[in-house]
């Protein structure tokens, strides 16, 4: 059985032809390239002839492939640097792991009283949105040198969660430094607040559930 290796993100398909589409990053069949296994070399005998030269196969699938050596100045050395150390996956720690905590605190905040957890909450939102340049820069880096810039649905989407986010909780940061009484007193104002702190935390849920995607290739 043949195998198939998508040059976008490293997937493995094996069959006769490859997928109309990769079932992991959603790039076409275009991008699938035939892997040719190496065959063991025979041992040689008096008699045998001398064993053909093996197959070349990419060592390393597609996907994890880094710029060369940094010969464009430090600007490329910094690319490589990020790639190389996979900056973009360390970075979304940050507001994948900061933002649950924040919506917490401020449904605590809201619904029993605890106003020093919505302090919390604003606290560890100002965190995000200073992180979020070099999230946002790493995962930019990311897409256009391991997967190409493909656009596809799920790059398309992963670009509108973090669109999302970022807007978010700019939005939710500048909207309680002028009022921050809003999570006090029953009022509109203060259930639109809760609202997008939701889709805030749900838009970084998706691009979590997206990154791991294309990580794990499942």
């Amino acid at each position: 059985m043949k195998k198939w290796r998508c040059t976008v993100c490293g997937y493995i398909h094996v069959g006769d032809e490859p997928p109309e589409k990769c079932p992991v990053c959603g790039a076409d069949k275009s991008k699938f390239e035939l892997i040719i296994e190496k065959e063991p070399v025979a041992q040689k005998t008096e008699k045998s002839e001398p064993a053909p030269p093996e197959s070349d196969v990419p060592e390393k699938p597609a996907g994890d492939a880094l710029p060369q050596s940094p010969t464009g100045g430090p600007y490329q050395f910094v690319i490589s640097q990020l790639l190389k150390h996979h900056a973009h996956p360390i970075s979304t720690h940050v507001p994948n792991g900061v933002l649950p905590v924040s919506f917490i605190f401020i449904i605590l905040a809201t619904f029993f009283g605890f106003i020093s957890l919505g302090t919390a909450a604003l606290c560890n939102m100002a965190f995000v949105v200073i992180s979020l340049p070099f999230v946002l820069f790493s995962g930019y880096v990311e897409w256009q040198n391991r997967y190409q810039g493909l656009m596809s649905s799920l790059f398309i989407t992963k670009i509108a969660a973090a669109a999302i986010v970022t807007l978010s909780a700019v939005l939710l940061v500048i909207w309680w430094i002028f009022d921050p009484g809003v999570l006090q007193a029953p009022s509109l104002a203060r259930k639109i607040f809760i609202f997008l702190s939701f889709i805030m935390l749900a838009a970084a849920g998706i691009a979590g559930f997206i990154g791991g995607k294309l990580v794990f290739k499942d």
